[in-house]
């Protein structure tokens, strides 16, 4: 579908296409500790977690989330459209969270030569907390 995204398709108000991961299990968090190298013992120890006051344990590196964010919107944009990218951190995401990802083209303009659509975009767990806010906007071709 990313192949053939075209400005004149796109409606202010269209949704984009949602993306769901999970449940997320503490073997992802390890994971991603090794690949971004953040070991902060606060997403991979339980003890520790609950010693500095994570009642449940660990969270999630809010950089995994984020991670998932991008994942939704290039699964429809292609990444050579993307302009801008960024995100708020709203909560914090426990193991055994199913994450879904969704949002929806709030304009669309003409600037700098380029036809610009502007999403928000909004990852949340299965009970509807919010865990990420953000926008991103995106250069897409015209038809022809």
């Amino acid at each position: 579908m990313a192949n053939n995204l075209y400005f004149d398709d796109i409606k202010v108000g269209d949704a984009i296409p949602t993306l769901t991961k999970g449940p997320i299990a503490k073997l992802q968090h390890v994971m991603y500790a090794g690949a971004s190298g953040d070991f902060n013992p606060l997403h991979t120890d339980d003890d520790f977690a609950k010693a500095v006051g994570m009642k449940d344990g660990v969270i999630a590196h809010g950089m995994l989330i984020m991670g998932f964010v991008g994942q939704a919107i290039t699964g429809w944009v292609p990444k050579k459209c993307l302009r801008k990218f960024g995100v708020r951190f709203a909560g914090m995401t426990k193991p055994g969270n199913t994450i879904t990802i969704s949002g929806k083209v709030i304009d669309k303009k003409q600037e700098g030569g380029e036809n610009l659509i502007v999403c928000e975009v909004v990852a949340q767990d299965e009970t509807g907390d919010v865990k990420v806010t953000g926008s991103f906007s995106a250069a897409l071709p015209m038809k022809g």
